[in-house]
């Protein structure tokens, strides 16, 4: 039987579970793949590494778990009866040993014993180096499956430090890379993002959870990086303003500012025809961020877009910060300044902002589109992703889409000098006197 990204159920409706059940993962690519399956306790954590099977440890202390390297993938021969009680959840994964991203393979198989089967090709991912594919549980006494089959950022070494296992010379020479600017001192110990939310805003506490999942995954718990949210309030997002979409935008990046800002202030922008900065967004006056009375705001602003008034004055407040910068920048479309937009971009990748372009419930997304491809920037300094409707996608599949390509900018970020400011030397044009955000006001006449 085919089954689908999602799928879960009982393995003894299947199999017979006093037998050795097989798994199989295979991986069609240009890479070298690496395969893996953990066997974690209640706590989600590998508290027993020999239950880590892999290349370099083939079986478990008794062999409930063995695994053989086959052509393109591995066989892991699982003898679920015979786990003790402390293993209560194989993760089974795959992860690029070298260069290459997963949103590049041919085929990605997934097999249980003879009766399941799942099928996904690269198109099902973006830009992660590893797969979780397949996840086999205890619940209420039964064993169950989860075909998971989705991307994580880092390789083998960050999945490893996701589920808490110690790092060991045989899988690699390096502990996993904790991504912050260079030339700063180590950040101080946070408070938790749990108890600053159930503190300062409990209404949200519900986003914490998918929110820390995937900043674990991403090795991004650690990073210190202001936080800004842009917000078209032209014309056509009366409706989005009406239904409470706005606002639920503003709740759901909150915690972000939260988790990445000491202040856990969100720097705040309106733009419509002209823009206007906002007092910055916090715990306390979130819910009211968007005014009651925003028909007037959108009437002070005009009714068109005009993303490069608003882009100018990001560049502006961040090309001399000495942290990243993190910009959510929310429209429903009508993009019409290609190139003025472009030439922002191309002259930002200098700078330490990243631009994470939404789409919700809009169109004409024009040059947001096609920002993968877009040639001449110093490191790729933006992503897009649009949504139909912004409220009723899962927080978890949100918070993996919004942070999805940040950590591939701050490590491209650490290692071109964007952070220490001497990626400025490597301009097309020679430094001038002026500002950096003194020129690109030049280029455009603003």
């Amino acid at each position: 039987m085919i089954v689908e990204r999602g799928t879960r159920g009982k393995l003894g409706k299947y199999f017979n579970l006093n037998d050795a059940l097989i798994v199989t993962l295979k991986i069609s690519g240009t890479a070298t793949y690496d395969f893996c399956c953990f066997g974690v306790d209640a706590n989600d954590k590998l508290s027993d590494d020999r239950y880590m099977i892999f290349y370099n440890q083939l079986s478990s202390p008794n062999g409930e778990i063995v695994g053989t390297e086959i052509s393109n993938g591995m066989n892991f021969s699982v003898k679920l009866n015979d786990l003790p009680q402390t293993i209560q959840k194989l993760v089974f994964t795959a992860s690029i040993d070298g260069n290459g991203t997963m949103g590049e393979i041919s085929r990605h198989e997934i097999l249980i014993g003879n009766e399941l089967s799942a099928n996904f090709g690269g198109g099902d991912f973006q830009q992660e180096k590893a797969i979780t594919s397949l996840e086999i549980y205890r619940k209420n006494g039964e064993w169950r499956f989860n075909v998971v089959a989705r991307g994580f950022n880092g390789g083998l070494d960050a999945l490893l430090a996701f589920y808490g296992g110690e790092q060991a010379d045989e899988i690699s020479t390096t502990e996993p890379e904790k991504i912050s600017p260079p030339n700063n001192p180590p950040a101080p110990k946070k408070i938790s993002l749990e108890k600053k939310i159930s503190e300062g805003a409990p209404k949200l506490i519900s986003l914490v959870k998918p929110l820390k999942v995937e900043l674990e995954k991403r090795n991004l718990l650690d990073v210190v990086a202001r936080v800004a949210l842009v917000l078209d309030i032209s014309g056509s997002m009366s409706g989005s303003y009406y239904d409470g979409t706005v606002q639920e935008i503003v709740n759901k990046i909150l915690p972000v500012a939260v988790q990445f800002d000491d202040d856990g202030e969100l720097d705040f922008w309106y733009y419509g025809s002209r823009c206007e900065r906002r007092p910055s967004v916090n715990m306390k006056n979130y819910e009211k961020a968007v005014p009651r009375t925003w028909e007037d705001l959108m009437s002070k602003l005009g009714y068109g877009n005009n993303e490069p008034v608003v882009m100018r004055e990001v560049v502006d407040e961040y090309e001399t910060s000495d942290l990243p910068a993190y910009v959510v920048f929310v429209t429903d479309g009508g993009i019409s300044k290609t190139a003025q937009i472009k030439q922002l971009l191309i002259d930002a990748s200098y700078l330490p902002i990243f631009w994470q372009f939404v789409g919700v419930s809009g169109s004409g997304y024009g040059i947001l589109k096609d920002l993968d491809s877009m040639s001449g920037r110093y490191v790729d300094n933006a992503n897009f992703f649009a949504l139909d409707d912004f409220r009723s996608v899962p927080n978890n599949e949100l918070y993996s889409r919004l942070l999805n390509e940040f950590p591939a900018w701050l490590k491209a970020c650490k290692s071109n000098g964007v952070f220490d400011g001497s990626a400025k030397n490597n301009r097309s044009t020679p430094p001038s006197e002026k500002s950096f955000g003194d020129k690109i006001k030049g280029i455009f006449g603003f």
